[in-house]
């Protein structure tokens, strides 16, 4: 099974890039003893239409265009649920064991995610009630990734 991040806006130099590729550097060597290939982070461009729900529309379009069909989408959104780690790699188990193709993570731009691709959720993931930065957003997010992988495979590093 293939994972993918798909973001709204670019990850600019700096200490977030170095954190997120290290965890993303991680989680495709990890991933591979349990079944995981073409890890891949896809970064789509924002939108600069004038109007709140047309950069939506426009960057939703764009998002929907990295789904494939099959896929487990899951969104980031502040109203989605919180769920702990066990259940994130649980949920990555199940999609995997049950044949999906792949399963794309969507962190929306500054202004959220269009309707469409909240309808299109498999499930909808928060990490709490505080608005975090998409950069830290996208490093929270590899970080959970590769620590699926890692209870997935019975790897010390998750500690309950």
């Amino acid at each position: 099974m293939r994972l993918v991040v798909a973001a709204v806006g670019r990850m600019k130099s700096g200490a977030e890039r170095d954190l997120a590729e290290r965890y993303l550097d991680r989680l495709e060597k990890a991933g591979r003893a349990i079944g995981l290939r073409g890890i891949e982070v896809v970064e789509i461009r924002d939108s600069r239409a004038q109007e709140v729900e047309r950069r939506r529309l426009e960057e939703a379009i764009a998002l929907a265009n990295v789904i494939p069909d099959g896929a487990a989408a899951v969104v980031l959104d502040e109203h989605g649920r919180n769920l702990d780690s066990a259940t994130i790699a649980g949920e990555i188990r199940g999609w995997r064991d049950s044949g999906r193709e792949a399963a794309v993570f969507v962190i929306g731009g500054a202004d959220g995610l269009g309707a469409e691709i909240r309808r299109r959720a498999d499930v909808t993931l928060s990490f709490g009630a505080a608005t975090w930065p998409h950069q830290l957003v996208r490093v929270m997010l590899l970080e959970q990734l590769y620590r699926s992988v890692t209870i997935l495979s019975g790897h010390p590093y998750h500690r309950a």
